[in-house]
């Protein structure tokens, strides 16, 4: 019973597949109605301008690129000219710090020369100071030596006189000094 249900499922699957009939229209199968509706389809598009329309809009399209494009190169060429005007200011300040810390170094070498100058002069200045303080506490020191011992003499002096002469040497000594000075005259 199986062989014949089997051999009659068999027999139906054939006999569909047979009767199975393509649809047609006009005398046209699928395949050649689907070439037929592309066919049509590029022929109004063609006659609508359709690839002309493209064209123009891709020429828009290059045409806006084009122009960012040209934009761009002009934002870099003038990019460019603010580089290099930034570049020579840099070089310029680079110039101006390199003659500022040279005058610098000048002025501090000038300042430095007249200190030392300044700090001889002053030594010199100092020494002589000194030296001529030293040389006045010298005359000092001599006119009062001096004093001191013309101050001992007058009175080592007197202290002899004292004790050599009495009254009347001194008295003899007066007079002949007076008759001294009368003949001066």
């Amino acid at each position: 019973m199986a062989d014949e249900l089997q051999q009659k499922t068999n027999t139906e699957v054939q006999a569909n597949v047979e009767h199975k009939v393509d649809p047609k229209a006009l005398g046209f199968d699928a395949t050649m109605l689907v070439g037929l509706a592309m066919a049509i389809v590029i022929a109004v598009m063609l006659w609508k301008k359709v690839p002309a329309a493209i064209g123009k809009a891709l020429d828009g399209k290059i045409a806006a690129i084009r122009s960012q494009l040209d934009e761009a190169a002009a934002l870099r060429k003038e990019a460019e000219a603010l580089k290099a005007e930034y570049e020579a200011k840099a070089r310029a300040a680079d110039q101006e710090a390199a003659a500022i810390l040279d005058r610098a170094r000048h002025e501090a070498d000038a300042t430095l020369t007249k200190a030392q100058a300044d700090a001889e002069a002053l030594v010199e200045r100092r020494t002589r100071m000194a030296e001529d303080k030293i040389a006045a506490e010298e005359r000092a020191a001599v006119q009062q030596l001096r004093a001191t011992a013309a101050e001992a003499a007058s009175k080592a002096a007197a202290r002899i006189i004292a004790e050599r002469h009495d009254g009347t040497a001194d008295k003899a000594l007066i007079d002949q000094a007076i008759a001294g000075i009368g003949r001066v005259q």
